[in-house]
C-alpha cells in the first residue's frame, strides 16, 4: 500500500502555480477555469482560493513569478559575459534569453482581459528591464533616453508576441533579434551615448 506524503504549504502552492501557469499558457483569462486548475494541482477549489483569494489573484500571481523568472534569467544571461563585452552584444544575449523564456512560458505574453493586478506586474516588470537596459548601455537619466528605452521595451513585447503567435520560428530567432538590436540603435541614437 503506497501512502500519500501531505504535501507542504509551499509545495501545494508551487503545484497550484504550476497548473496554473499551464492552464493559462493555453487559456485566455476570462475563459480559465479555477476549478480545472485545482484538478490539475491535485488540489481543491477552496484551497486555490485560500491560497490566491481569486482567479484575479492566482493569475497575477502566476505572472508576478513568470516575470521574476524573466528578469533572473536577463541577468543570468548578462552577467555571464565579461564586463569589458560592447553594450551590443550584451543586449543580444539578453534578447537571446528573453526568446528562450517566451518560448517556454507563454504566461509572459499579456493576453485579453487580464486584471489590474497583472498588468501592474508587468508594467514593473518593464521598468525593470529600462532600468537593466540602462545599466548595460550606460545611458543617463535624460529623458530622451528614458523615452527611447520604454518605447523600445513596447516594440519587444510586441515583436515577442508576433514571434510567439508564428510558433517560436527558429529561423526567425536571429532576424528578430537583429531587428530588436537595430531599433534600440535607432532610438538611442548610438551606443554609445
Amino acid at each position: 500500500m503506497t501512502t500519500r506524503r501531505r504535501l507542504s504549504i509551499s509545495e501545494r502552492r508551487a503545484n497550484i502555480l504550476e497548473a496554473a501557469r499551464d492552464h493559462f499558457a493555453t487559456t485566455d483569462y476570462p475563459d480559465a477555469s479555477v476549478t480545472d486548475i485545482a484538478a490539475a494541482s491535485g488540489s481543491s477549489q477552496s484551497l486555490v482560493f485560500h491560497y490566491f483569494s481569486s482567479k484575479a489573484g492566482l493569475y497575477a500571481s502566476v505572472v508576478e513569478d513568470s516575470l521574476r523568472r524573466l528578469l533572473e534569467a536577463h541577468l543570468a544571461a548578462t552577467s555571464s559575459l565579461d564586463p569589458g563585452h560592447p553594450a551590443r552584444d550584451r543586449i543580444a544575449t539578453l534578447l537571446a534569453a528573453h526568446l528562450d523564456a517566451l518560448s517556454a512560458d507563454r504566461t509572459l505574453i499579456a493576453g485579453a482581459g487580464e486584471p489590474e493586478a497583472a498588468l501592474q506586474h508587468r508594467r514593473a516588470a518593464n521598468e525593470d528591464l529600462v532600468e537593466q537596459l540602462r545599466r548595460i548601455i550606460g545611458v543617463e537619466d535624460f529623458p530622451r533616453h528614458a523615452w527611447a528605452l520604454r518605447g523600445w521595451v513596447g516594440f519587444l513585447d510586441h515583436a515577442g508576441r508576433q514571434w510567439v503567435e508564428l510558433g517560436c520560428p527558429e529561423d526567425e530567432r536571429w532576424p528578430l533579434i537583429e531587428s530588436a538590436l537595430g531599433a534600440l540603435e535607432g532610438a538611442l541614437g548610438d551606443w554609445s551615448v
